[in-house]
């Protein structure tokens, strides 16, 4: 019982962690007028949550907690960057704007609890696999080895699709042209797959600590490749796309949507 309020104790400080954050960056967002700062941000949120989990939590379990709080930096601050330099000077995000238009008046009041709060909460939820992971005292095991090597690989995966679509989208013979090139060529989403591979890997790394008694902690990658494919990932980009842009629908039928694989229509 003890064990079990202690580890309740760590959980909401962690949480605690994620809605400071998110108060903050409400606070900016009234004086600048744009709630998609909280995009920004949100990965610095998961982290402050993971940060406080293995700042609070028993010793037994620091090699598999540093790994996991290595990987969530720079899974964090690599996604934190390339999100503020790609939205630098543009201002608000239309989906934000949206939300805004349709919550007036008092859109200011309303963005703390209907964007700020809720991000601040879905961040603690997807923290999970840091709790289980850090609050247990296996050692380092070959279970391990496989969560740290796709967690890694979903960050370089990432990475390689954004900057792959930053190129692309920099050189001006490019305008008007569907990217299917380099990553985009097997995936018409390498960012949002490489995302879910973090998850589910770091996942692997709780169970590999925890044994089954951390599988409660699928939560946060089962939450984020739904958030990934049906809500505010694939479907959502995608809503309207192929009828503003004819030549998308042809990238859609020879292009997987989400899990890397041969284009449909070609020789293999």
């Amino acid at each position: 019982m003890g064990e079990n309020t202690s580890l309740m104790t760590v959980a909401l400080a962690g949480l605690a962690g994620t809605a400071v954050l998110a108060f903050a960056t409400w606070l900016a967002s009234l004086a600048r007028r744009d709630a998609s700062l909280i995009d920004r941000v949100w990965s610095l949120c998961i982290l402050a949550a993971a940060a406080m989990y293995f700042l609070l939590l028993p010793p037994q379990a620091v090699p598999r907690g540093l790994c996991m709080l290595l990987i969530a930096t720079v899974w964090a601050l690599r996604l934190s960057a390339f999100i503020s330099w790609r939205n630098w000077g543009h201002g608000e995000d239309r989906r934000y704007s949206q939300i805004r238009e349709r919550n007036q008046p008092n859109f200011g009041f309303k963005s703390l609890y209907l964007v700020f709060g809720l991000q601040a909460v879905l961040a603690w939820i997807v923290s999970a696999p840091f709790l289980a992971g850090m609050s247990a005292a296996r050692e380092l095991n070959m279970l391990d080895a496989a969560g740290m090597g796709l967690a890694l690989f979903g960050v370089a995966f990432e990475s390689i699709g954004d900057a792959q679509m930053a190129r692309f989208k920099a050189d001006a013979a490019n305008r008007g042209k569907v990217m299917d090139r380099g990553l985009w060529r097997y995936t018409r989403h390498p960012n949002y797959f490489g995302e879910a591979c973090v998850w589910w890997g770091l996942w692997l790394m709780a169970m590999a600590g925890a044994g089954w008694s951390g599988a409660w902690a699928a939560v946060s990658p089962v939450l984020m490749t739904v958030l990934l494919l049906k809500v505010s990932g694939v479907s959502l980009l995608e809503k309207d796309i192929a009828e503003r842009r004819p030549a998308y629908r042809d990238y859609i039928a020879r292009t997987n949507a989400f899990v890397p694989g041969p284009r449909r229509g070609e020789p293999r």
